[in-house]
């Protein structure tokens, strides 16, 4: 606009400069004033090339300007189409989540409505099989009238009767097997609901990408008798039996009561220490102890064959000490496992453990317990450190990985022996490095405590 403005005012300069120059064709002898005017004619032109050159440059400048602005649009479009992809993504998350939370919502509805339903019908079946003992004893007291009545022809309304009567107890016969096939139906579906219910609850815990400090036992059923774990114990007393006690359960029955650290004498063993805890009615052998961290578990073949540690504080009884105690019969093998919000969970066994010719392999089957299971069941499983390694799967040293020996089975993420990790405020742990119990299907549960005893298999119900 400026440049236009500029070419108006020097347009009516140039035509006048023009026409004076034609006048003074006409006069030979120009006057000062006409040489006057020329010069400012001269100056007009150079300030009319300066400005054109000006405006060549404003020209350059917007050109320059224009294709700066549509790269900075372009860049601003392929932010905008990626937000907004974006968006679509976590719009279609939070709408998976909401689904599967209100899924999961439903399935406990369905679930609690199971367990009323199947408590009624146990009800019931209470009811029935107690009518059935009466009319059983009702039956058994005819049978005794018939059998005093032998010799002598009953009479058609006696007939009658035990006739009516033997076909209302089979009657309810049939109802009670009817309702015992109901209610083992409705089991297998509390079984099943109970099963998605766990899966929904691993998917979620997946979608929220919660912290695995954070992943605790909470919201499960408590154990019926948690003790707490041991702690630090400076003045244990160590006890010294007069007898030849083969374990820690013989020490129990010959009247021993107090938890600590024993003397026993496995059959065609050497005496040896170990620690005692008395507990539900008896006492158990402890094999292995983790409270704090205070102890390196990444130990040398000979150090798990051999034990180690201070059995007041953390340790590993020894493979051969273990081995010396189970092959005389029997035994059971407990695990209880704390996390680190201080809920307590158990799992039991029933166990056969090798010996060293074997690498001590071990065989599990799950009796009962208050977590899902996290090790392989019957299946050979050999012990396994960091220096003797008897199994490699695809090439991946497990002890080493996991710093600690462990009967190791392809390699799966549970490790009691592994490194004592305390959980961050924020942010995952790195995996195979901490003290972990991870069930095939299931969330990692970081552990602050773990502790695995033995007892022989006579034990009496203590859960």
């Amino acid at each position: 606009m400026k440049i236009i403005l500029v070419f108006l005012f020097i347009a009516p300069l140039a035509l006048s400069a023009r026409a004076e120059k034609d006048y003074s064709s006409f006069d030979s002898a120009p006057s000062p004033e006409t040489k006057s005017r020329f010069a400012m004619l001269d100056d007009v032109r150079i300030l009319a090339n300066g400005l054109l050159q000006l405006g060549h440059g404003l020209k350059d400048f917007v050109h320059k300007t224009k294709g700066q602005m549509n790269d900075i649009f372009q860049k601003l479009y392929i932010f905008d189409r990626s937000f907004y992809e974006l968006s679509l993504q976590t719009s279609e998350i939070k709408e998976e989540e909401e689904q599967l939370r209100q899924t999961t919502a439903r399935l406990q509805i369905n679930n609690e409505e199971i367990k009323n339903l199947s408590q009624e019908m146990n009800s019931k079946i209470e009811d029935l099989i107690q009518n059935k003992i009466q009319l059983q004893e009702k039956v058994w007291g005819l049978e005794d009238k018939v059998t005093k009545l032998a010799i002598i022809q009953p009479s058609m309304q006696e007939t009658k009767d035990i006739s009516s009567l033997k076909a209302f107890v089979e009657q309810q016969d049939n109802h009670i097997k009817q309702l015992l096939k109901i209610v083992e139906d409705q089991h297998v579906q509390l079984d099943r609901q109970h099963n998605q219910i766990m899966e929904l609850e691993d998917k979620l815990n997946h979608i929220e990408l919660q912290d695995l400090a954070e992943d605790s036992f909470t919201g499960e059923q408590t154990e019926p008798e948690a003790t707490p774990f041991p702690v630090r114990n400076a003045t244990a007393v160590t006890y010294k039996s007069d007898g030849a006690a083969p374990d820690c359960t013989a020490l129990y029955n010959s009247g021993m009561r107090s938890s600590g650290v024993y003397t026993i004498k496995p059959n065609g063993s050497e005496a040896f220490d170990v620690y005692c805890e008395m507990k539900f009615g008896s006492s158990w052998t402890v094999i292995q102890n983790r409270v704090d961290g205070s102890l390196d578990f990444n130990q040398t073949w000979d150090a798990y064959t051999n034990g180690f540690g201070d059995l007041n504080e953390e340790f590993w009884l020894g493979l051969n000490k273990t081995y010396a105690i189970t092959k005389q019969g029997d035994y059971i093998l407990r695990i209880e496992l704390q996390d680190w919000k201080e809920n307590k969970r158990y799992i039991e066994y029933a166990f056969s453990l090798g010996g060293p010719k074997t690498d001590y392999t071990l065989q599990l089957s799950r009796i009962s317990g208050s977590i899902p299971n996290a090790l392989p069941e019957q299946t050979e499983l050999r012990f396994s450190t960091a220096d003797r390694h008897v199994d490699i799967i695809n090439d991946f040293n497990c002890p080493e990985n996991y710093l600690g020996g462990w009967w190791h089975s392809e390699c799966e993420e549970t490790n009691l022996n592994g490194k004592y990790v305390a959980p961050r405020s924020r942010g995952r742990l790195d995996r195979r490095k901490g003290l972990y119990w991870k069930p095939k299907k299931g969330r990692y549960y970081l552990l602050k405590s773990t502790k695995i005893m033995i007892h022989p298999t006579d034990l009496k119900s203590f859960d």
